[in-house]
């Protein structure tokens, strides 16, 4: 199964079959219609391109594929296990989780089982370069919200997750070397 390699690029996502670049894809938002649909807007010209396509696929999704993505998603405080390159992503974007303080973490345990029983589905923030607290201190905020005005958040959530794992996707390395790798440095951590 061919990975995007940072050789390659966007121009070795575009040269993929139409079932591979899916499946590179749903690395970067596990819903099956925006793989499809990204995949199928191909060739893109550059980055910008692609991301852009993405990033409205996002937002267009009917709310059955967000919580298809969002199912995807480990709960904030959690650390995704496994070898498979959005595992590891995840791992790296919640790292503000690492070393919190028990107390925080436990609020974080906390407020996640309160918000999936107000709004049926697992907390979404893009927590790249967040603190737990900080993560925390937008959980509680956003239990405030309500149904409409948080799935307008959680789309735009996983919008800029999205935005952030297709540059990944044209840079990282080989799926499996960077699961290794992850699975090495979280030993003992599992969700």
């Amino acid at each position: 199964m061919p990975n995007v390699t940072p050789a390659q690029g966007l121009a070795g996502f575009n040269a993929l079959s139409p079932p591979e670049a899916e499946r590179e894809l749903l690395a970067c938002c596990a819903s099956r219609a925006f793989a499809r649909g990204v995949a199928a807007g191909r060739p893109y010209d550059d980055e910008t391109a692609l991301t852009a396509a993405a990033v409205e696929a996002v937002r267009a999704l009917a709310w059955q594929d967000v919580q298809e993505a969002l199912d995807a998603h480990p709960r904030i405080g959690e650390r995704a296990s496994g070898p498979a390159r959005e595992s590891s992503w995840s791992r790296q974007e919640q790292s503000g989780t690492a070393g919190a303080d028990r107390k925080v973490l436990a609020a974080l345990a906390a407020g996640n089982a309160r918000y999936e029983e107000r709004f049926g589905h697992v907390y979404l923030v893009c927590a790249t370069g967040l603190t737990a607290e900080e993560m925390l201190d937008r959980l509680e905020g956003r239990l405030g919200n309500d149904e409409t005005a948080e799935r307008a958040v959680v789309r735009e959530e996983l919008a800029a997750i999205t935005r952030l794992r297709v540059a990944r996707l044209l840079a990282a390395p080989d799926a499996g070397e960077a699961g290794r790798a992850g699975d090495a440095r979280d030993a003992g951590e599992g969700r």
